[in-house]
């Protein structure tokens, strides 16, 4: 499949039915439709990569500006949130379902899971605790 099939065909690149809440230069933000925790949002380029693993170094740069810039942002709105988690999927064992980078920023709460300690080893539930 041409990049220009995959990008007709991506819920990323119709950018018209998205609502837009922040954007820099090269990436757009917007609120995950299926969110883990309230505020849980995505950063994503506007160029159409399949993998996070494709950007550019000056691209990871600006899209850790953004993070951080969404990071004051929820904080400012929500004195509740304590901690994030950001990540990606990279590949379909990975559990990645759109093919378009897209950079989770997750904010957490005190008491949201019961034991939070291992973050993002949950991907793995059995690793998670150590």
């Amino acid at each position: 499949m041409s990049t220009r099939e995959l990008s007709s065909a991506c819920p990323f690149c119709d950018r018209d039915r998205l609502e837009i809440i922040a954007r820099s230069a090269n990436f757009f933000v917007v609120y995950d439709k299926t969110p883990v925790t309230p505020g849980h949002c995505l950063i994503i380029p506007f160029r159409h990569l399949a993998d996070a693993f494709e950007l550019r170094p000056e691209e990871i740069t600006e899209a850790w500006d953004l993070a951080h810039k969404m990071r004051r942002q929820l904080l400012a709105d929500d004195p509740l949130i304590s901690g994030f988690n950001l990540g990606f999927n990279s590949g379909v064992d990975a559990g990645q379902t759109v093919f378009h980078v897209h950079i989770h920023l997750i904010p957490r709460r005190h008491g949201d899971v019961e034991k939070p300690r291992g973050g993002v080893r949950g991907v793995i539930p059995a690793r998670q605790h150590y």
